[in-house]
C-alpha cells in the first residue's frame, strides 16, 4: 500500500489522519493544523507518538514539554495527555491495541 492512496478523516478538529490497521495495531500518519488541540484524556492503548516536522506541545501525566521534530514520547495504557500544535505539524503515532474507532 502507499499513503497516497488512502484517504484522510479529520479524526479531530484539525488533525488529519491517515490509517493503517494490523490485527493488533494502528498507525496513524497526521496532519495537525496550527494552534489545532487534543483535550486531555487517556485510553487503554499503549501509543508512541513521533514529531516528523512542526513544533508540538504536549502534556503527559501534568508535565509539559515542546516536541520538535524527531522527538519520540511513549504514552503508556490509561496515562493522562492532551497537546496543541504550535506550527503545522506532521506526527506519526502507533497505537497497540488496534484502535476499532479510527477504522
Amino acid at each position: 500500500m502507499n499513503l497516497k492512496d488512502i484517504s484522510s478523516k479529520e479524526l479531530i478538529k484539525g488533525y488529519h489522519g491517515k490509517m493503517i490497521h494490523s490485527e493488533s495495531m494502528t498507525w496513524a500518519f497526521w496532519d495537525v493544523e496550527k494552534d489545532a488541540e487534543v483535550p486531555e484524556h487517556h485510553h487503554v492503548h499503549e501509543q508512541i507518538m513521533h514529531v516528523v516536522q512542526g513544533n508540538f506541545e504536549f502534556t503527559l501525566n501534568g508535565k509539559t514539554s515542546i516536541c520538535q521534530p524527531g522527538d519520540v514520547i511513549i504514552i503508556p495504557s490509561n496515562t493522562p495527555h492532551s497537546g496543541k500544535a504550535l506550527t503545522p505539524c506532521k506526527l506519526m503515532d502507533i497505537f497497540c491495541p488496534a484502535r476499532e474507532e479510527y477504522k
